[in-house]
């Protein structure tokens, strides 16, 4: 199986995850079943039907959680050196050449994507436009509105 690299944040978001559907999502469910079965007929009892699907969703989101961080491996930003280059996990600072608006993105894996919070994921066109440039280098990203060229102003391991 190929890892998958994560950041430190991300592998304790999973770990924070699955602690949860360990320990309420899946009792919580097992309760509701019990509650369920105590009505009688089983044939057409809706609830327990609902928490028999909301179990399987459960147990299938606990076994792809305990794969993802199995397979992972966990990169910490702050620890990198990486001699001023765009890798996995860094922070940078980009500059529209065109309208001059600076935007500023961390490269971080599939799980922990946010566009909202500047997370991107590591196999995006702009991340993988970015990956081994260096600050002051220019960039080219084709983006739905057309290709769109950036000039990285700083990168920082944070």
């Amino acid at each position: 199986m190929a890892t998958i690299p994560i950041t430190k944040r991300g592998a304790e978001k999973l770990k924070s995850e699955l602690h949860r559907l360990k320990t309420v999502d899946r009792p919580g469910v097992i309760q509701a079943i019990a509650e369920a079965r105590a009505q009688g007929d089983l044939s057409e009892n809706a609830e327990y039907d609902a928490a028999k699907d909301r179990q399987g969703f459960i147990e299938g989101r606990i076994q792809e959680v305990e794969g993802k961080l199995a397979a992972a491996q966990v990169i910490d930003p702050s620890s990198l050196d990486a001699d001023g280059k765009v890798v996995f996990g860094a922070t940078v600072e980009l500059e529209d050449e065109d309208s001059g608006d600076q935007v500023t993105y961390q490269i971080v894996g599939e799980d922990e994507a946010d566009l909202k919070l500047g997370l991107i994921n590591v196999s995006s066109p702009i991340a993988r436009a970015m990956i081994g440039k260096e600050e002051g280098d220019s960039v080219s990203v084709q983006a739905p509105g057309g290709v769109r060229h950036y000039e990285i102003v700083a990168v920082r391991y944070a």
